[in-house]
Parts: C-alpha cells; structure tokens; sequence
C-alpha cells in the first residue's frame, strides 16, 4: 500500500480533526475574553497539525510490513501472514490465515483425487487392452466365415476404439512428459510410414489416393509422441476427405528447419473455426456432424506434445477445398555444429 493510499483510509480522521479545530476556533471567537487568544490558536492548531501528520508517517512506517506482505499477490493463499501488530490486524491476519490453511487442505484434497483418478485411468487402459486384443484375435479367425465388407467394419471400428484408448493414454501422461521421452536423430519417413500403414483400411475404404514424398530428412525428435501427433492429423485427413480424394505428405528442408506437412483435400475448415481447432474440446461445423463424431481431443494432443517437443504445429485451409497441416523442426545450430 502506497502512504497516499494510507492518507486516504485515515481521511475520516482528518475531517473529525478538522472539525473539532473549527468548533474551538468558533468558541474562542464566541468567549470575548478570549479574543486576544487567536494568534496563539493559530499556532496550536498549525501544531496540531503537524503532530497528527507525524502520527500518520509513524503509523505507517509501523505498518508497512504487513502492507507489503498483504500486496505480495504471487504468493496469495501460498505462505502465512506473520507481520501484524495491532488487535485489528490480528484478527485481519488470523481470518487470512485460517483461509490460507482451508485452501492447503483443499489444494491437497483435489491432488489426491487427481492422483487417485489418473492412477485408475491409468490402470483401465491397461485392462482394456486385453480384452481388445481379444477380439481382434476372434476377429481374425473369422475372417473367411462373414463377408469382406462385414469383416473390414469390423475391423476399423475395433480400431478406432483402440485409437481413443491411445488418446487417453497419451492425454493421462502429458503431464508426466518429462519422464517419458528420448531426443535422439530419427529418419521422417521411418516414423510415419507405420502411421499410413495402420491406416490402410480407411485408405482402401475411401479409394484415397496417397502421395509420399520422395526426400527423407533426419531430425531431432521422440520418434514416439511424432508418430501419436502425425497419426492425430493423418486421421483428421481421412476423415475429412471424401471418397476419391488425395492425400499427400510433403518433407522438406530449408535453412530454418525441417517441415513436414500433410495436405488432403478434404471439406477444409471454416475461417471462424480455424483459429480453435486446436483448443481442447473444440469440434467446429465438421466435427459436429452427425457422421464424423469428433471429440475434439486429438488434435488438442497433438499441439501440446508439439509444444513439449519444441515442434511448431499449424494449420492452413480453404473452406471446400482442403486442408495443410504442418510439422516445423527448427534447425538447431548448437547440435548441428558439435556433430
């Protein structure tokens, strides 16, 4: 608190001063006898003044502690309040206080919960799993007894439902990243032709043509969370893109970096939608479809590990016409010049 603050929440004072002064004033000027007086009046009065000035500079001095403790906003509901003097700043601190310990014992309560959360999230993707390989066993083995188009629903749609138990997984462990990546030299190509490769079925469903590229460029990554973000976009692809359309993965090089994109020419995105698809939750005119059921987490994902990678991820599109996602990988000079 500044002292003009503090002069102002001690205006009260001044002004009962204030009045007081002039009620003696006008009584000295009401008692002729006194008359004589006034001059010295003056000077009590420029006195008393001065001392109720000093009082306010003592005052706040006393005080400026507990001021700067109260103004320290980055540690608001953090640490204790211990500077207080007067009873009425006790009680001040007291109330505080009880509050900072409510807050502590809540922030504990909602970390526990959080923890107890991602440990059963953790553990229901696990157990799902079996049972998922299961079926795409029993799936397998019954592959010549029930039609080919039967047999390759089936198929993608237990696929799907393992691609969202992989989002969840990766959704549960964004905040573990830390713990759970290796930066070392991968060859693009490497890394997201097992992606297309997994999606074959959808390729052939659709009749999409493919176009890959025919450079391969080594970059600085986790081959892991690369190919979850690329398989996040190709998916978008697929299912944006009508039948008989194309999608083509471009790699290129240049002196800032390394880009690969992803381009289809699929439905496009709207103007108003494009700069929140990657918000979480966001689904848009596309995703809100009855047909495509998007849940707007994949590519929400895909630009927060980009971003814990140092990869920039963006998007470009023209509503009907098709969309360009791409994956920048800024050069890095300091490893480049030690190789």
């Amino acid at each position: 608190m500044t002292f003009l603050r503090f002069l102002k929440d001690k205006l009260p004072i001044f002004l009962v001063w204030v009045v007081l002064s002039a009620l003696m004033v006008f009584m000295v000027w009401l008692t002729p006898d006194l008359h004589g007086f006034m001059d010295n009046v003056g000077y009590l009065l420029l006195l008393q003044l001065f001392f109720l000035l000093l009082f306010f500079v003592v005052d706040y001095y006393r005080k400026k502690d507990w001021f700067q403790q109260l103004d320290k906003k980055e540690a608001a509901l953090q640490q204790f309040l211990d500077e207080a003097d007067t009873e009425e700043e006790k009680l001040v601190q007291e109330y505080i206080n009880q509050q900072v310990r409510d807050h502590h014992q809540l922030m504990q309560q909602v970390i526990s919960n959080q923890k107890d959360q991602k440990d059963y999230v953790d553990s229901w993707i696990h157990e799902i799993k079996v049972p998922l390989a299961a079926v795409g066993l029993i799936l397998q083995s019954i592959e010549y007894d029930i039609a080919d188009d039967k047999y390759t629903l089936l198929q993608n749609e237990v696929q799907k439902i393992d691609e969202y138990v992989e989002q969840v997984l990766y959704y549960s462990r964004l905040d573990e990243f830390i713990n759970d990546y290796l930066i070392q030299e991968y060859s693009l190509k490497k890394i997201i032709q097992p992606v297309i490769r997994s999606q074959a079925n959808y390729f052939i469903q659709k009749n999409l043509q493919l176009v890959m590229p025919e450079e391969d460029v080594q970059v600085l990554t986790d081959g892991k969370w690369i190919a979850f973000i690329f398989r996040q976009l190709l998916s978008n692809a697929i299912k944006y893109t009508p039948e008989n359309g194309k999608i083509e993965v471009l790699i290129s090089q240049k002196n800032e970096g390394t880009y690969l994109q992803l381009r289809d020419t699929g439905i496009g995105i709207q103007s108003e939608d494009l700069g929140r698809i990657f918000d979480k939750g966001f689904t848009g005119e596309n995703g809100r479809s009855a047909e495509q059921h998007s849940t707007g987490l994949g590519l929400y994902l895909a630009k927060k590990l980009a971003e814990k990678l140092g990869v920039e991820l963006t998007a470009e599109s023209e509503w009907g016409k098709g969309t360009t996602m791409t994956l920048f990988f800024p050069r890095l000079n300091y490893y480049q010049e030690s190789r």
